[in-house]
């Protein structure tokens, strides 16, 4: 397949041009075509001209793919799911009162097994290109009506840091799709020193996977955080590169596990002074899960005593249950159950 000029940043279509004997102000018009005016052949790039038109479409083309299946939830959850060609991604779109927040896949399947993912079933299949992260978003027909972005669907992204900032860059930029970037979240459970180069590279809100404020408990339920002290990655967090930053903590809430009084105590502790809230999540139930999800009750009065302690401090609703919206599960229902052909 000829190489894709969708998810190019303008450097790297700028040298294109330089290669086909043009202007680098072209590279902008170019730019402009795929991210701004949506085309999807190099044709319709009309006030370029045919000549050059015809020679950048013998060696380049720019690769759109729509959804597979599309599943919609009684909460009016949306769940797609991508067959691309390393293997199937999901991306949900979360419609709110105040939001249309659209939730993208970084990877196909992951490496870092999380034991409350339904995605850390499937093992690690590989990384997605900056287009396929871009396609999610670009295919989709509620593209105009997405306020937020967040990387919290398949896979870490800093375990594909080079395709997400490159992503990042592009929704970005004025000669891009021009989001802000305080309207874009980047999921990780912490992983050093990426998060480091993360945070010197974008200006993007960082939302990390804390799920226990114990580094024993924590490393027991995300084994692939054992290299990474939550201390050092908490220190990080704390860097005056997050000054102008949003910060959030997820936190999943397991049945009788995780949010107990010592909880609530180390947490405060641990975040005292971090400017950031905490995202409370009811545990998501997939098959053969080791876990059980909390009543609302408990997870109640858990913001409760977090608010008590002054962690700000939101009760997310669980979305799209009867659709597979757990991460990872409608992938792992279809896809790899052979349903789906890619």
């Amino acid at each position: 397949m000829k190489p894709n000029l969708f998810g190019q940043n303008l450097k790297a279509i700028q040298k294109i041009c330089q290669s086909l004997g043009t202007a680098n102000y072209t590279g902008r018009q170019i730019a402009q075509w795929l991210y701004q005016k949506h085309s999807r052949t190099i044709e319709s790039m009309s006030d370029l001209k045919k000549t050059f038109r015809e020679k950048l479409a013998q060696d380049y083309a720019v690769q759109v793919i729509d959804a597979a299946q599309c599943c919609t939830s009684s909460d009016h959850t949306k769940k797609y799911l991508f067959a691309f060609a390393k293997g199937c991604v999901e991306t949900a779109l979360i419609p709110e009162e105040d939001r249309t927040t659209l939730c993208v896949s970084t990877q196909i399947g992951c490496k870092r097994g999380c034991l409350f993912c339904c995605t850390a079933k499937q093992g690690f299949q590989g990384d997605l290109t900056s287009s396929e992260i871009l396609n999610q978003y670009e295919a989709l027909p509620e593209r105009d009506e997405i306020s937020n972005l967040v990387y919290m669907g398949m896979g870490e992204p800093l375990d594909n840091l080079e395709a997400v900032l490159m992503s990042l860059e592009i929704l970005a930029a004025p000669w891009g799709y021009a989001k802000s970037p305080g309207k874009i979240t980047v999921s990780t459970i912490g992983i050093l020193p990426q998060l480091t180069t993360f945070m010197q590279a974008s200006q993007c809100g960082i939302a990390l996977s804390l799920h226990s404020p114990f580094e024993e408990e924590r490393q027991a339920w995300l084994p692939g955080t054992k290299p990474y002290a939550l201390k050092d990655v908490i220190a990080a967090l704390r860097n005056d590169q997050c000054a102008n930053r949003r910060i959030t903590f997820e936190y999943i809430v397991l049945n009788n596990l995780n949010h107990s009084l010592q909880h609530v105590k180390e947490l405060a502790r641990l975040l005292n002074g971090l400017s950031c809230r905490i995202n409370l999540i009811p545990f998501h139930p997939f098959p053969n899960a080791p876990f059980q999800a909390p009543s609302l009750e408990q997870i109640q009065a858990f913001q409760a005593a977090l608010k008590a302690k002054g962690l700000i401090t939101f009760l997310r609703k669980s979305r799209g249950q009867e659709i597979s919206a757990a991460c990872g599960l409608l992938s792992t229902k279809y896809c790899h159950a052979g349903s789906l052909q890619s």
